[in-house]
């Protein structure tokens, strides 16, 4: 596949505005062409007097209509805010550089438009095509973006396999093995709209976009903590009704929890990822305040790993930074609070006799979590309470007096 440059990408902008002025041209033939059909012009005029077999390029601003509507704005006769709402130019006069068999036609049109009621009605703003669309600038940077997100998910940086199990990793060292791909480098020059780019803030900013926390108390407010409470519950109820259980006296019909609003959500990107249903759809799981002290930048992992590669990649990292960073049992605490959330998800789909450990996964990283709690002083109570601390309040001067 060939990737795009900035002389390719400027040729389709232009093609892409040739097409446009083409289409705008032909819906007006098939608008004129609707009138003739249902008898709203004058009854002696053929085809050629309001069409046009082969109509040159018209850009917006430029239809007999906007003319029209142009020309008692500039008479004061009108105001709107068509042209500024759609980024057009209004004209008075029939653009010159149009055949003069077209000019005719649209002076014709223009002229019934001015004196037939039923047409004048019809040529107006409100039943006319708007047109409106994203600018060019915004597409471009759109589909450039997503090839990014796309390339940042590859494989090639999310390796799960015997030698390469999975790991997590901070969007410093990801973008330090980005510097390597040249695809990449390539496509992030025209994103950012210059060679000199700097990598690591667009690498980051580009997946604090598209990541969510990986522990509750990070994603929701106090109303989204309420609810995800209320969803556990009926999740726990129907682990129990798939093992056998009969909840039919005890329980009844399992309560459907309440859906989640934009409110619930501490961030706007969370919301946008999760939605009321809470499905993750975001790309990354990012663990803030996980940081290694000499990188500083955002711990990610890929959110396409199922849970028990999650948990591999969690373990791996709590593990490393336990015996080779030395952190405080502070700081492995949310790390062991995130391994307790993936827990039951692990019993219930991971929990099948693992060849290659010769244990069951879900049992092993419960009895892993909950071994490593102990050894570090905390109850699994103690690991579900986690919160970060409050970020410290500056205090300004006082004013002097």
């Amino acid at each position: 596949m060939t990737l795009p440059t900035r002389q390719s990408l400027d040729a389709a902008c232009s093609h892409a505005s040739h097409l446009r002025r083409q289409m705008i041209a032909a819906q007006e033939e098939l608008d004129w062409r609707c009138y003739r059909l249902y008898g709203l012009l004058p009854a002696d005029s053929g085809e050629s007097l309001f069409e046009h077999a082969a109509p040159p390029e018209v850009a917006l601003g430029e239809r007999a209509f906007e003319i029209v509507l142009a020309r008692r704005v500039a008479a004061g006769q009108e105001s709107t805010t068509w042209f500024e709402r759609h980024a057009s130019t209004p004209i008075t006069e029939i653009p010159a550089r149009w055949p003069e068999d077209y000019r005719r036609v649209v002076q014709r049109r223009i002229e019934l438009i001015e004196s037939d009621r039923n047409i004048g009605l019809i040529e107006r703003p409100e039943y006319k095509r708007r047109w409106n669309s994203p600018s060019w600038e915004s597409l471009e940077q759109a589909a450039l973006r997503d090839w990014l997100l796309a390339r940042l998910e590859s494989p090639r940086y999310w390796p799960t396999s015997a030698d390469q199990p999975p790991q997590m990793t901070s969007t410093s060292r990801l973008a330090d093995a980005l510097q390597r791909d040249a695809e990449f480098m390539q496509i992030a020059a025209l994103y950012a709209g210059r060679a000199d780019f700097d990598l690591n803030p667009l690498v980051a900013n580009l997946i604090a976009a598209e990541s969510v926390p990986f522990l509750p108390v990070l994603r929701y407010t106090d109303t989204g903590l309420r609810k995800r409470a209320q969803w556990e519950e009926t999740w726990a109820l129907q682990r129990r009704q798939d093992a056998g259980e009969d909840l039919t006296i005890s329980v009844g019909k399992i309560p459907v929890p309440p859906k989640y609003q934009s409110k619930d959500f501490l961030k706007a990107d969370f919301w946008r990822l999760r939605g009321g249903l809470d499905v993750p759809k975001e790309r990354w799981i990012s663990y803030p305040g996980c940081e290694r002290g000499v990188d500083g930048s955002l711990v990610i992992a890929w959110a396409g790993w199922d849970h028990l590669q999650q948990a591999t990649a969690l373990a791996t990292y709590f593990i490393d930074m336990k015996e080779r960073e030395g952190w405080s049992r502070e700081r492995l605490q949310p790390l062991l609070a995130g391994l307790l959330e993936l827990v039951p998800w692990l019993k219930q789909w991971h929990n099948d006799m693992n060849p290659d450990f010769g244990a069951r996964m879900g049992d092993y990283y419960e009895s892993f979590v909950t071994d490593e709690a102990r050894a570090l002083q905390f109850t699994l109570d103690d690991l579900r309470a986690w919160k970060p601390a409050a970020p410290a309040i500056k205090r300004g001067r006082k004013a002097k007096t």
